[in-house]
């Protein structure tokens, strides 16, 4: 555990300003929110939870939709990379569905989950097959399944990855984007840091914990990648929390700097896993 602490004290900074404990568990080397609410959905306030949302009113809306829009290629082209012949992808937490419409338009079969009800009825309506839940999805297995910033959302973590890897084909690919505790930006801004985002984040990954999670599984990370814009627009918004405004120039400063320190430990804010089955 980074400078050895335990526990971390920090609170839901978007919606209800309640507090949290960052607990770390040394058996996965990731920290561990506490206590849970009952009642997650509270936390997912559609005024403030802007993946849920395709709207751009405000200057951070706006940067976050720009930076959206210009990874949806992206993303297609990385699991276009993956896969040859056999193209069908789920796409958990798949919020209003731009990047299954990416996909779908470069000849795949696209299937998405999402647990919001608006973001979801944004979704279908863009006439997408969208579900509710993972347990809706009978019979089908998928060449790639991916979760952009969804698996540290996911309750029963372990359940959770039991069932996404069932419905992975034999030699399907499963991508993951999660943030990194273990990053500058994180250690830097401490219980600030805004990709904490307690208590919507129930699990915070280092890159041990998802190498080692997946490896109980037979799942091996084949590939890495860094997400670099997620220093700058986490930093942004942790400068927020810490200070009570918006200071563009010292968030794109400590983004700068937790990109070029990662240039060598590779701890970069937020990180994509590739993974296949053994």
């Amino acid at each position: 555990m980074p400078n050895n602490i335990l526990k971390i004290s920090t609170k839901d900074y978007l919606v209800t300003q309640e507090s949290f404990q960052l607990e770390y568990d040394s058996k996965s080397d990731m920290l561990v929110t506490k206590p849970v609410p009952e009642d997650l959905e509270k936390y997912y306030d559609p005024n403030n939870y802007i993946s849920h949302s395709d709207s751009a009113n405000g200057l951070l809306e706006k940067i976050y939709q720009t930076v959206k829009k210009n990874t949806l290629n992206k993303k297609v082209k990385l699991i276009n990379k993956y896969t040859i012949e056999e193209k069908k992808l789920l796409d958990i937490g798949c919020g209003t569905g731009e990047f299954l419409i990416n996909a779908k338009n470069k000849n795949w079969k696209t299937v998405g989950v999402e647990l919001n009800e608006n973001a979801r009825k944004k979704a279908t309506d863009k006439n997408l097959e969208i579900y509710k839940s993972l347990d809706a999805i009978n019979n089908q297995k998928f060449d790639v399944i991916t979760l952009w910033h969804v698996l540290e959302h996911l309750p029963d973590l372990d359940k959770q990855i039991n069932k996404i890897t069932s419905l992975l084909n034999k030699n399907g690919t499963l991508i993951i984007a999660v943030p990194n505790y273990k990053s500058y930006d994180a250690q830097y801004y401490k219980e600030f840091w805004a990709a904490y985002d307690t208590p919507r984040h129930l699990w915070h990954f280092s890159q041990n914990a998802i190498k080692t999670i997946f490896r109980n599984k037979k799942i091996e990370v084949v590939e890495t990648l860094p997400m670099y814009f997620d220093s700058y627009y986490v930093s942004l918004l942790s400068e927020k929390y810490k200070t009570g405004s918006s200071n563009y120039f010292k968030a794109f400063y400590r983004g700068l700097i937790s990109n070029m320190k990662a240039k060598t430990s590779s701890e970069y804010s937020s990180l994509i896993y590739v993974l296949k089955k053994e």
